[in-house]
């Protein structure tokens, strides 16, 4: 699309001027908007998907099982029609008005990969798993000790301050563990652990030294502060229905917690169904002074303006952005001078999980439906490399029990339906991918989409080093189980395919040299320093924690150090 005031469907380019544009308004782009607007700028926000209120535009939230036509599943016609995110988790006949559908946004897989995508306003934090953990030092280590990737421009504590910064906002709950491969945080009080995880705990770490078996830490309000009334958020209900939105603002979302804030602040301007389409850079400024956005409904273009530009569209749709903001100066992409745009993409390796059962008390039960698991931060590799493989794997883990088995009709059915059943185990890895130039995604030549944009090519897999992980992890993790009692051990590899984690991560990587990386140490695109890159894109490895709460850290140091720059004319 050429750069011609021709396109520019508007007012005039004062009208459509702002202080800062942020392009998303997901995890990311929720609190770039917040920290943005409340240190006093103007900001646009560029959401591609429809508006979705909080509150009002939750339509299953407070449903039950029989008021919905199907009980919860989904005819098998949307089913046929939407073979990768009907492999989600989340994906059900509660909460699918929230997930793009796949043939009303195509993509090309050169290998496999389930993009799983939501567009709305507040895109997919409607709709994760809430999982907050830190990452350590030694995840920040990991590429130049092990020689992978490219060196991480910051190190944990460089982002410790913004992790407590996000923390108290967002309200995470979780124990202070004391653990230098978890560091604590700024918590509120954890979640309990059932009997049968207690015991379960206390026979592993006395088998297994160095393994630590610890709750969950998870975003949701166990105990509200001041500052989460404010937001007009409540406590958490454990109703574990939280893909459909919550009516309490029991978990963190952009929907109740950043946008509105962001809102109060009269420095918001929030712009639905905009799909962006470029970067608009100055060849004589030699820097961004835009976007190019094309409207979702009537397809019709606009250009807005800013002085400093976010770009947190999610992790593979701010890469293709990003490749498709060409210009003279930048032919390959935006900051592109390195040829890595779009290169060593990672993500989390899920493909592991283990079952057992579990010969305890039939007597005991517990409350409520808990919004984490049991965890044991990752233990291989972590101070030196001593595994045939690279990295390691952290291990969820739950017990529970469900409803008492039974066949037959009639009253007797029904009654034994009130049973409780067995106990039962299951643990799950995620496992950290190393990033590699193979894993990349890139613009189709011959393809668009409705709005004239290029396809994007996915080509990412798995490799040796991720088979080495995954056999390491079913076999520990089984040994594990035995040792802490369990029985009727099983193991299984789903053979899924990448995406289906939704923390694909990279592509507009950090990094202390230009020649190797896109962005520096505070997240600006070394060549064009007004844009800014703060979701998954911009990271280096991923770690073997969850990776959100990281994302959140990030935004908020380059946001504090956007305004700082733009205060002294650097920008």
């Amino acid at each position: 699309m050429p750069n011609d005031s021709t396109l520019i469907n508007s007012g005039g380019k004062q009208q459509n001027s702002y202080d800062a544009i942020v392009i998303g308004s997901g995890i990311s782009g929720g609190w770039a908007a917040k920290e943005l607007t409340e240190k006093g700028l103007k900001t646009l926000v560029l959401e591609r998907g429809r508006d979705v209120v909080h509150l009002k535009d939750y339509p299953t939230a407070t449903k039950n099982p029989w008021d919905f036509e199907h009980r919860g599943e989904l005819p098998s016609k949307l089913l046929k029609e939407n073979p990768v995110v009907a492999r989600c988790y989340a994906f059900g006949e509660s909460t699918e008005h929230f997930f793009v559908k796949d043939q009303e946004h195509e993509y090309q897989q050169e290998k496999p990969f389930d993009w799983i995508r939501a567009y709305q306003v507040g895109g997919k934090s409607l709709l994760w798993a809430r999982q907050t953990q830190r990452w350590s030092k030694y995840d920040f280590m990991g590429p130049e000790r092990d020689g992978f990737a490219v060196p991480w421009p910051i190190g944990y504590d460089d982002l410790a301050p913004w992790y407590s910064h996000v923390e108290k906002f967002a309200g995470i709950s979780g124990n202070k563990d004391g653990l230098d491969t978890l560091p604590d945080g700024e918590f509120l009080p954890a979640w309990e652990m059932n009997c049968v995880e207690e015991e379960m705990q206390a026979k592993i770490m006395k088998a297994y030294p160095g393994r630590h078996v610890v709750q969950g830490r998870c975003a949701h309000l166990t105990k509200p502060s001041e500052l989460h009334l404010k937001q007009g958020r409540g406590q958490c209900q454990a109703r574990s229905l939280c893909e459909r939105g919550c009516p309490f603002g029991g978990y963190f979302s952009s929907n109740s917690s950043t946008i509105p804030w962001a809102m109060q602040t009269g420095n918001l301007t929030m712009q639905t169904n905009a799909v962006v389409h470029s970067i608009i850079y100055d060849e004589q400024l030699g820097k961004a002074t835009g976007v190019r956005v094309i409207d979702a409904i009537t397809k019709k273009s606009t250009e807005y303006f800013a002085k400093i530009i976010f770009v947190n569209a999610a992790c593979l749709n701010t890469n293709l952005i990003l490749l498709n903001s060409t210009s003279n100066r930048f032919p390959n992409g935006l900051g592109n001078d390195s040829g890595v745009l779009g290169q060593y993409l990672a993500f989390h390796n899920y493909r592991g999980s283990v079952s057992a059962s579990y010969d305890g008390p039939k007597d005991k039960y517990y409350y409520g439906r808990r919004p984490t698991q049991v965890m044991m931060p990752n233990f291989r590799n972590v101070e030196k490399q001593e595994m045939d493989f690279l990295r390691g794997y952290m291990v969820h883990f739950g017990a529970g029990r469900g409803r008492a088995a039974s066949d037959g009709i009639g009253g007797a059915f029904k009654d034994a339906l009130t049973e409780v059943g067995d106990w039962g185990v299951f643990a799950m890895m995620q496992g950290e991918t190393i990033p590699k130039a193979s894993n990349h995604i890139r613009l189709s030549k011959d393809k668009q989409d409705q709005w004239g944009i290029p396809q994007l090519i996915t080509s990412v897999g798995y490799d040796n080093n991720d088979e080495l992980s995954l056999k390491d992890f079913l076999q520990e993790t089984a040994e594990m189980l035995e040792k802490a009692g369990c029985k009727n051990i099983s193991t299984n590899d789903s053979k899924q395919a990448p995406g289906l984690d939704i923390h694909e991560m990279g592509g507009a990587r950090m990094g202390r040299d230009p020649k190797t990386s896109i962005l520096n140490a505070f997240n600006q695109v070394h060549a064009c320093k007004n844009v800014f890159v703060t979701d998954g894109a911009s990271m280096v490895s991923t770690s073997t924690q969850n990776p959100s709460l990281t994302f959140m850290a990030l935004t908020a140091r380059a946001a504090n150090h956007a305004v700082e720059e733009l205060k002294k004319g650097n920008l």
